[in-house]
């Protein structure tokens, strides 16, 4: 006589990844986010200035489109692409999985593992000898699941070793503010990102 929780059950859908204190200490929803603090925005982001910090906007060279931001700081550097995602669910759980596939696939190394933000991956990823002659790039994916966002980082440099350095990325991972916008968008689709339009942004 067979139990009832023998039964299959439907898959449940994926839970949102984040820290407990996400809405109190971020990555920030822009309905979240201290209106009076002077923001560089960059359309489906916004950056908060400091000391120290270098920021890039990546372009996709086809079609022009700004695809991703890059951030230079505390000898590190950090990249980050915001997503639509649904509602209820979160994207970081199928996501880490793809980037596994990824990793694995160009013959790197991976290990999942519970940082500060949640689950992230650590990532050893072959590369074309460079000027240090290194072979083995280390980097840090990471993820949060947001009110119908998802804000991806990778992580290089010295925040995937040294442990202050890696605190100074992480406390610039969450003072991100992510705007979603009213407009409906397929989830894993890319939130619109643009040029700096704050005063002194460079």
């Amino acid at each position: 006589m067979t139990e009832e929780s023998d039964q299959p059950t439907e898959a449940a859908p994926p839970v949102k990844s984040g820290p407990v204190d996400r809405e109190t200490s971020g990555p920030f929803d822009e309905a979240e986010a201290n209106a009076v603090r002077p923001y560089i925005d960059l359309g489906g982001i916004k950056i908060l200035p400091r000391e120290g910090l270098n920021l890039r906007l990546e372009v996709e060279e086809q079609t022009k489109r700004i695809v991703a931001v890059g951030l230079d700081y505390a000898d590190s550097t950090l990249q980050v692409q915001p997503f639509a995602a649904p509602r209820t669910s979160g994207l970081w759980e199928e996501t880490r999985d793809q980037i596994r596939q990824q990793v694995k696939q160009q013959g790197g190394r991976v290990e999942e593992r519970e940082g500060p933000l949640g689950p992230e991956l650590l990532a050893e990823v072959p590369v074309v000898a460079g000027a240090d002659g290194a072979t083995q790039r280390l980097a840090r994916f990471v993820g949060v699941d947001g009110p119908r966002w998802f804000l991806r980082g990778v992580i290089g440099g010295a925040a995937t070793s040294d442990i202050e350095a890696a605190a100074a990325v992480e406390d610039l991972f969450r003072s991100i503010v992510v705007v979603r916008g009213g407009s409906p968008m397929p989830p894993r689709d890319l939130i619109p990102l643009r040029m700096p339009t704050a005063p002194g942004a460079s």
